[in-house]
Formats: structure tokens, C-alpha cells, sequence
């Protein structure tokens, strides 16, 4: 009798081989020409179809491999590559907004998503207003709006945004809804199910795990939204490397398990670290003390091992630059989902002005009562002095 079998069980499966032979790890298909049998099949082409093969610009098998997986995890019929997180959310927006019409971001929304949302402003006339995250309610609708941006949690304040409740506000308005969904990386949060027409994501994270690879999805289940969203992506010759994609396919059928083993490593390192001296909250959407931490309960199943700290307010900022660099095990870099453990900090008086400076932390694989050791040793330099 058939059963249904997992996204995550469809992921380590071989695929199709040649005859009664296969391999445990897909080939990688390279091409920038393709060649036709004859003229009749050359004009016949459908370059939107997956199953031709015209141009290497417009994927090949290896990178259609990936996308295959990549939609049967979120669900959807629909997932398109690009070259990074910024450049997913660079299609949707040059794909769904045109001169007059306005999108409505988070005030917590990623900072170079932000930033091209006001350059679309500046130069194309695309209206940019933003929201308070925390409070659906007041999200400023108007006539025109077209796209509603949701980044939950956001990625360095770590407010968790109520996606059921933005989504029914944002369709009663035929307004469409985009999610940011790098942080659940498709495994803590369906957003789908709560509403989001599209999500996008890093794949550059947790999915390549490496550190080595840039790379971004765009994903929905909507067949016309598909079909703009990929004319746009051929548009702008928005193309990625099969070498790049073969990269990500190896590390995709564990990255489920490292999530949730960082995830636990996490919490363990952000409890401890709610109970020190000179720190005066823990933004990790799974402890009580987070924004949103409420929605987190009801929608989450699970959370990613990057959150922040905020400091009392009379430690200086240069005492906790000090305490960044004072870390053994964390090292400072910005893009994480990787192996090793990082920490960076930021300013963010403007939105807690009560507190002091933060540090978001990413805790990667290694041993977390070492983690904590040395976070320990780093605060009792340079701030519980």
C-alpha cells in the first residue's frame, strides 16, 4: 500500500540514474549553450518550462534539482535561484512594483532590503513606508499598496511579526504579502499556511551551511505570480552556478538536523545569558522576555540559533566592542548558518533607547558549554569589571 513520504525523507533519496544504476549524489550539469536536434524543437522551445532544456542562463538540470527541492520543503509548486538574499528580494520588488505604487516594509526589516526599497523610491517612484511590526493594526494602508513586507523575526531586534493576522489585514486590501523567511529557513514557521503569497530566503545560510556559498530563493504556490516572478528573473539574467547548486544539494539533506541542534544549543547559551550581570535583556523569540514571544508559541515550532543581547545602558559602547573582541570561539562576521560561532554588534538606541548597545550572537556547532565558557571569560573582562 503507498504512503506519503516527507519533504525531509524526499530530500536523501538517490536520484534517478541511468538504467538500473544510480548514485546516492545527483550530477552536475554546466551549460551556457545548448544545442537542438533541428530547427523545428529550436523555435518550439519553452523557455518558462522545466522540463526543456534551451539556455544555460535559464537553469539546468542540476539547478532545477535544487529548485525541485526547495519548493516540495516550502510546500509550493514554485521556486526560483538567485545569487543571493539581497537579490530575492530585489526580484520580488522590480517584479510586482511599478512607478506610483507602494510597498510597506518593517521598521526592523533587513537593512540592505531597506535600502533598496528607498533607492526604488528615490529613482523609480515606487512609494516606501514602513510599520511597526508589533502592532498590525497601525500598518498604513493606502489605495495603492500593492506589497506587504514581513521579516519575522526581524534580523537583529528579533520582534516576531504576527504573519496570520498581517496577512488577513493585507488580503481584505487585495494587497499582497512577501515573507522574509530566511531566519525559520523553512523548517521553524510555514508561512504559507499563514498567509504569505511569497517567501524568500538566504540560502546562503543555514541550507549551504558552509559559509562559502552565496545564494537566494523565491518560492509560491500562486501559478501567476510564478509566471511574473519568473519573467523578471529572465529579464534580468538573474542566473546561478551549477557548482554553487551542487554545493547546496549536498548540505540540504542535513541542514533539518543542524538546525535543530543549533536551536538547542542556542536557548541554552541565551538562558544563561539572561541571568548575567550587565546585560539587561535576551531577544530570542523563545524566551519570554522577546517581542512577539507570544506569536512565537502559537506559529513556531522551532528557532534558528541567532538572537541578541541588549546591555544596560551605562556599560559603554566601547566596552562592548571590547567584549566582541575579546571572544575566543565567536569570531565577527556578519553572515551566518554556517559551522562556527559568531558575534557582531549593533547600535540600536533608536529603537530601545532605555537600553544600551547589543551583540547578536550566531551559535554554530561547537560545544556549547565551551560557547558559554567563553562568552563567560569575555564578560568578566570587559564588562562585569
Amino acid at each position: 500500500m503507498a504512503h506519503h513520504i516527507s519533504a525531509w525523507t524526499s530530500l536523501v533519496q538517490p536520484d534517478e540514474g541511468h538504467g538500473s544504476f544510480s548514485s546516492l549524489v545527483g550530477s552536475m550539469d554546466r551549460a551556457s549553450t545548448v544545442v537542438f536536434p533541428d530547427v523545428k524543437s529550436m523555435r518550439e522551445r519553452d523557455w518558462r518550462s522545466k522540463t526543456q532544456y534551451s539556455y544555460g542562463l535559464l537553469g539546468t538540470p542540476t539547478t532545477r534539482r535544487l529548485e525541485n527541492k526547495l519548493a516540495l520543503i516550502d510546500g509550493v509548486k514554485h521556486a526560483l535561484l538567485l545569487p543571493s538574499g539581497l537579490a530575492s528580494i530585489s526580484l520580488i520588488f522590480l517584479a510586482l512594483l511599478k512607478s506610483g505604487e507602494r510597498v510597506l516594509l518593517p521598521r526592523n526589516a533587513y537593512q540592505p532590503g531597506a535600502d533598496l526599497a528607498r533607492m526604488l523610491a528615490g529613482r523609480f517612484g515606487i512609494e516606501v513606508d514602513f510599520y511597526d511590526p508589533l502592532q498590525p493594526e497601525t500598518v498604513p494602508f493606502t489605495d495603492n499598496t500593492r506589497l506587504l513586507w514581513v521579516e519575522t523575526p526581524g534580523s537583529v531586534t528579533m520582534e516576531v511579526a504576527d504573519l496570520r493576522q498581517l496577512s488577513e489585514l493585507a488580503h481584505a486590501r487585495h494587497v499582497l504579502v512577501a515573507a522574509d523567511a530566511t531566519w525559520s529557513a523553512g523548517i521553524a514557521h510555514n508561512v504559507f499556511a499563514l498567509g504569505a503569497d511569497i517567501a524568500m530566503q538566504a540560502l546562503t545560510k543555514y541550507q549551504s551551511g558552509g559559509s562559502d556559498v552565496m545564494m537566494g530563493s523565491v518560492s509560491t504556490d500562486d501559478d501567476a505570480l510564478h509566471e511574473q516572478l519568473l519573467k523578471t528573473h529572465m529579464q534580468l539574467g538573474l542566473g546561478v552556478s551549477p557548482e554553487d547548486c551542487q554545493l547546496v544539494l549536498r548540505s540540504l539533506p542535513h541542514y533539518r538536523l543542524r538546525y535543530l541542534a543549533q536551536d538547542i544549543a542556542a536557548r541554552k547559551l541565551a538562558e544563561w545569558l539572561s541571568s548575567q550581570p550587565g546585560i539587561t535583556r535576551v531577544l530570542h523569540p523563545a524566551l519570554p522576555g522577546c517581542p512577539g514571544h507570544a506569536v512565537w508559541q502559537r506559529d513556531f515550532t522551532a528557532a534558528a540559533s541567532l538572537f541578541s543581547v541588549l546591555f544596560e545602558p551605562e556599560v559603554p559602547q566601547a566596552n562592548i566592542d571590547r567584549f566582541v573582541e575579546a571572544l575566543a570561539l565567536f569570531h565577527i562576521g556578519y553572515s551566518w548558518g554556517g559551522a562556527v560561532s559568531l558575534a557582531i554588534p549593533y547600535d540600536v538606541r533608536d529603537r530601545y533607547p532605555q537600553s544600551g548597545g547589543l551583540v547578536r550572537f550566531y551559535v554554530g556547532l561547537e560545544d556549547v558549554d565551551d560557547l558559554i565558557a567563553d562568552v563567560e571569560q569575555a564578560l568578566a573582562q570587559t564588562i562585569n569589571l
